[in-house]
C-alpha cells in the first residue's frame, strides 16, 4: 500500500552572498535594488576581456573554523559550512534532542574545488612536476564534501550526498530533500549549495565559452536580463542553504514555518551541451512537472524567480517557456534577481530559493535592475518588476535554474497556511 505524502516545510535558511553574508543582509539589499557586482579582486585581471565579477565580501574563514581546519577546506566548502551555520540556528535546530540517523544533507555545487585545483597543478609545474600535492587534494576538490563536512560537523547520519547539474544543482538538491522527506526517508535535509569560481580558471573558462559580460565601463549594470543590449552574465560567487523539514517533524518542535514546498520539476533541453534549446523546451517541461506536482493550475502561481542570467539566446528562450506555460497570464510578476547577484552557477538555485521564500514570508517582488528597454516582443506581456521592488500578496511562487548540459529544475513555494 502506497503511503500518504507528507508535508514539506522550510524551517531554516542561511546565505554567504556578494550582498550580504546573512540573510537579513542579503534581504534587505535585495528589495533595495542594490548590485553586488564589481571589479575582480581576487585576481590580476590584465590580460582578461571580463575584469568584474560578483564576488563575497568580508568573509573569514576563522569565524567558522579553527585555522588548522579551516585549511583543509576549498573555499567552496568554507562558504557552504557557513550558509548551513546559519540555517541551523535560524530553524532553531537543537540536534541532541532529534533523531540525528534521520537528519540529512544534499548539497550542490557545479565546478567543486575549482581554486585547489588550479593552485596544485600550479605548484606541480613550478617544482618540476614534483608530486608534492596537498594531502588533503582530493577531498578540498571534490564536489560532495560539503555534504559529508556538514554531516560529520553536526553528527548527521541520514541520507546524504551530492547533486551535480550545473547551474541547476543546488535547486535539483532543493527537489531531492523535498521529495526524500515527503516519502518518510528523512525528517529533516540541510539542503543548498555553493560556489567559488572567482579565479583565472573559472573566470577563463567561462570567458572562453564566451558566455561572460565584458561591460567593463561600468560593471554593476553589467547584468541586464531580458535588455536588448545584454551582452552575458556575471560570474558569482557564495553559499545559500534551507533547513527542509517534514511538517509533522516542524510542528512537533515548535519550529518557526517560513513557507511549505509546493511542488518540483525537472526535465532536459536535450539539445546543446552549453546553450538552451531556443525554444525553452526543457524549461517548458520542467515548469509544467512542477505545476503537476504540486496540483495547481498555473495560474496560481503569483511571482517567478526567472534563471535569466542575461545571456541573449538563454533570457529569450526562457521567456517563450514562460508564455507557453502562462500564455495570456499577464499579471504574473517575473523577476531576475541574478541581476543583483550575479550568477552564482551551482549555488544559484539555492540563494533564489531563499529570495522566493523571502518573497513570500513578505509579499514583496524583488526586483530586476539594470534593465532600461525589455525585447520589443515582450515589452507589456509580463511585469519584469523593473528596478523597484513590488508589494503584492504573494501564494505561490515558483524558481527556475537551467544549467549547461540541458539540466533543468523549477521549485514551487507556497504560503505556510496550518
Amino acid at each position: 500500500m502506497t503511503k500518504d505524502l507528507k508535508r514539506v516545510v522550510i524551517t531554516g535558511l542561511g546565505a554567504i552572498t556578494p550582498l550580504g553574508n546573512s540573510v537579513d543582509e542579503f534581504w534587505m539589499n535585495v528589495v533595495s535594488g542594490k548590485s553586488g557586482v564589481g571589479m575582480i579582486t581576487k585576481f590580476d585581471t590584465t590580460n582578461f576581456k571580463t575584469k568584474f565579477a560578483a564576488e563575497v565580501k568580508g568573509f573569514n574563514a576563522g569565524d567558522y573554523f579553527e585555522k588548522n581546519e579551516a585549511r583543509k577546506y576549498d573555499l567552496f566548502t568554507q562558504y557552504a559550512v557557513a550558509a548551513a551555520d546559519e540555517a541551523i540556528k535560524n530553524a532553531n535546530l537543537d540536534f541532541n534532542k532529534l533523531n540525528k540517523n534521520k537528519i540529512g544533507v544534499i548539497w550542490g555545487s557545479g565546478n567543486g574545488g575549482i581554486q585547489t585545483f588550479q593552485d596544485q597543478l600550479e605548484e606541480f609545474f613550478r617544482v618540476n612536476k614534483h608530486p608534492r600535492f596537498n594531502p588533503y587534494f582530493i577531498p578540498k576538490i571534490i564536489a560532495d564534501i560539503p555534504s559529508g563536512v556538514i554531516s560529520i560537523r553536526y553528527g548527521l547520519r541520514g541520507l546524504n550526498f551530492s547533486t551535480i547539474s550545473a547551474c541547476a544543482s543546488s535547486n535539483t538538491a532543493i527537489i531531492d530533500a523535498f521529495n526524500y522527506i515527503r516519502l518518510g526517508k528523512a525528517d529533516i535535509v540541510i539542503a543548498g549549495g555553493s560556489e567559488a569560481p572567482i579565479n583565472e580558471s573559472g573566470v577563463g573558462g567561462f570567458s572562453a565559452s564566451k558566455a561572460l559580460s565584458t561591460y567593463n565601463e561600468d560593471p554593476q549594470i553589467a547584468s541586464r536580463p531580458f535588455d536588448v543590449k545584454r551582452d552575458g552574465f556575471v560570474v558569482g560567487e557564495g553559499a545559500g542553504a534551507m533547513v527542509v523539514e517534514s511538517l509533522e517533524s516542524a510542528l512537533a518542535r515548535g519550529a518557526n514555518i517560513l513557507a511549505e514546498v509546493a511542488g518540483g520539476g525537472m526535465a532536459a533541453d536535450a539539445y546543446h551541451l552549453t546553450g538552451t534549446h531556443p525554444d525553452g523546451e526543457g524549461a517548458y517541461l520542467g515548469m509544467l512537472d512542477a505545476l503537476e506536482d504540486a496540483a495547481i493550475e498555473a495560474t496560481k502561481i503569483d511571482y517567478i524567480n526567472a534563471h535569466a542570467t542575461s545571456t541573449m539566446i538563454g533570457d529569450e528562450s526562457e521567456l517563450k517557456a514562460i508564455a507557453r506555460v502562462f500564455g495570456e497570464h499577464t499579471n504574473i510578476n517575473v523577476s531576475a534577481t541574478k541581476s543583483m547577484t550575479g550568477h552564482l552557477l551551482g549555488a544559484a538555485g539555492a540563494i533564489e530559493a531563499i529570495i522566493t521564500t523571502k518573497a513570500i514570508q513578505n509579499n514583496i517582488v524583488p526586483p530586476t535592475i539594470n534593465t532600461n528597454e525589455v525585447e520589443p516582443e515582450w515589452k507589456g506581456k509580463f511585469n519584469f518588476t523593473l528596478s523597484k521592488a513590488q508589494a503584492k500578496e504573494i501564494n505561490y511562487a515558483m524558481s527556475n535554474t537551467f544549467g549547461f548540459g540541458g539540466h533543468i529544475a523549477t521549485t514551487i513555494f507556497k504560503k505556510y497556511k496550518v
